[in-house]
């Protein structure tokens, strides 16, 4: 069989920083990492294969640096990586992300047929959720997001069973082949990469596609001219303010609920007097409860 993945490197989340005059995130000196629910997508790829064999394939769209979260793939145990680089692609939204992604995820289809996309749910950096679905409506394949398990999978009846986590529980689905999954981190542990994998990956290096060759992108598609979506403003937000104490030893219980209310109401948060006289209950004879 054949699954094919999409990665994304992001910078580590802990370590954003956001230029207050240009509003783009500061990248230097920000060390980068796969997106971590891509990894655990890489890994699933990886169990299915040594289960049923064939072929896993990995696929990323972002700098010359991202060679570097593809060759962290070949130690998961990754066949084949793509980087897809080129300064067309340069400030791509999530329409255009999905149009380069579906369009590489054809052209290898026509090398060797997909039974599977795997992409992680989303990426810690946007936060969208949006580049799987936007790929599996370009394929016209099946889509299950959110999964958390994969029951069966049988290349050759060509279906999958896959649990799916949503507000109310857990659904189950079955599904036909080729299809797309947004998995959660749920879907597999990661394993301890074995040390021949290792050793390839110090001597891979990643196949490298433009928006020419070997795949032509249609240049209205990508890039920022593809890219409908508008950022007005990115800016950190300003650290909260730590909140007061009242401390009931210095002026007992009913001091320290006077203080309280009293400092609450100053705030405007809350109208006390409208709030109390709301809670008062009503002298009427309709015998409202």
């Amino acid at each position: 069989m054949h699954t094919v993945v999409a990665i994304k490197q992001v910078p580590d989340t802990s370590n954003v920083r956001i230029n207050p005059e240009t509003g783009t995130l500061i990248r230097e000196g920000v060390p980068a990492i796969i997106n971590p629910f891509d990894v655990h997508a890489v890994e699933m790829a990886v169990r299915l294969k040594e289960r049923f064999g064939g072929q896993v394939t990995v696929i990323t769209m972002g700098p010359p640096k991202a060679a570097e979260a593809l060759i962290e793939c070949v130690e998961q145990g990754a066949d084949r990586c793509i980087l897809i680089t080129d300064r067309k692609f340069a400030a791509a939204d999530t329409l255009a992300t999905s149009y380069v992604l579906a369009h590489a995820i054809q052209a290898l289809q026509a090398e060797n047929p997909v039974d599977l996309c795997l992409f992680g749910l989303q990426a810690i950096d946007g936060d969208t959720a949006q580049v799987g679905p936007g790929v599996a409506t370009r394929l016209e394949i099946p889509l299950i997001t959110y999964a958390t398990h994969i029951e069966s999978f049988d290349p050759d009846t060509r279906t999958a069973v896959v649990h799916r986590l949503t507000e109310r529980g857990i659904e189950v689905l079955q599904t036909r082949l080729p299809a797309l999954l947004t998995v959660e981190k749920e879907i597999t542990p990661i394993k301890r990469a074995p040390l021949a994998n290792m050793i390839k990956a110090v001597r891979y290096q990643p196949e490298v596609w433009s928006a020419s060759e070997p795949v032509p992108f249609d240049p209205d598609q990508i890039g920022i001219k593809g890219s409908p979506t508008i950022v007005g403003r990115a800016y950190t937000p300003p650290p909260r303010q730590p909140g007061g104490m009242v401390r009931v030893s210095e002026m007992g219980v009913e001091g320290c609920v006077r203080e309280a209310l009293g400092r609450i109401s100053a705030s405007g948060v809350v109208d006390i007097a409208a709030a109390a006289a709301a809670s008062r209950p009503s002298s009427g004879n309709g015998g409202g409860r």
